[in-house]
């Protein structure tokens, strides 16, 4: 892969499929790190610069999704959970914990290949912008929700809120249209840049958004519902 960011930590307690995917990141131009489970897989992290994870949600010692909650306290890089169709809940729950993607096993490497170059693109594209030192400041605001775009900061009445990339892009695509309806698939194609799939997830990140701004997530004062239609940043008098 050309460009930065290209470092992938694949965990996973089984030798052959980690052996696999490891094999076909790297003739595609990855470097790729291992574990095999949890523990092992922050550990790595806290050495090495990682850019992407591969984790299995069934693992022993540390499973994906208590690894993943970890990580998430200290670390944005794009997440994608491998898992087993009878691991449905599980999955759920850890896009819930902070992960952005899944992939279902059995996959076909060219299935994970799309899924890991498309999550490093918006990667790239978030790093990008967080490093950028631009001279003038977008912000939006909508009552005590603040989001600075040149920054990439969100705020709720003066205190920080922590965002994962794949959160910010959608709380920045409704708050820059407060008032709009947009759909599942409308949002998914915003911000993935790419035809709308499995657009399940975009309910789950809207869920997690609601956690962070929201003082009660059931009565919420901002992030909407419009059943049957979609969701919107409520205006503000």
């Amino acid at each position: 892969m050309s460009g930065t960011y290209n470092h992938v930590l694949i965990v996973e307690d089984d030798k052959e499929i980690r052996e696999g995917i490891k094999i076909y990141l790297k003739s595609q131009g990855y470097q790729v790190y291992q574990a095999t489970d949890g523990v092992e897989g922050l550990e790595v992290i806290d050495q090495e610069e990682i850019h992407l994870a591969i984790v299995d949600i069934m693992m022993p010692r540390m499973d994906g999704i208590t690894m993943t909650a970890k990580l998430r306290e200290k670390y944005d890089f794009p997440v994608i959970f491998l898992s087993a169709k009878s691991e449905e809940v599980d999955k759920i729950l850890g896009l819930n914990m902070g992960a952005d993607d899944y992939v279902t096993k059995p996959f076909t490497p060219m299935e994970l290949l799309a899924r890991v170059n498309s999550q490093l693109r918006r990667y790239s594209r978030f790093m990008e912008r967080l490093g950028a030192k631009e001279q003038q400041e977008h912000v939006y605001t909508v009552g005590g929700l603040e989001l600075n775009e040149d920054t990439v900061e969100v705020t709720v009445d003066g205190e920080s809120v922590k965002m994962t990339p794949i959160e910010y892009k959608i709380l920045l695509l409704l708050m820059k249209n407060p008032g709009r309806v947009f759909s599942a698939d409308e949002i998914y194609e915003r911000v993935w840049n790419e035809r709308a799939i499995n657009t399940d997830t975009i309910m789950v990140h809207v869920r997690n958004i609601r956690e962070k701004i929201e003082i009660n997530p059931r009565e919420p004062k901002y992030l909407k519902v419009v059943w049957g239609v979609g969701y919107k940043i409520e205006k503000q008098a």
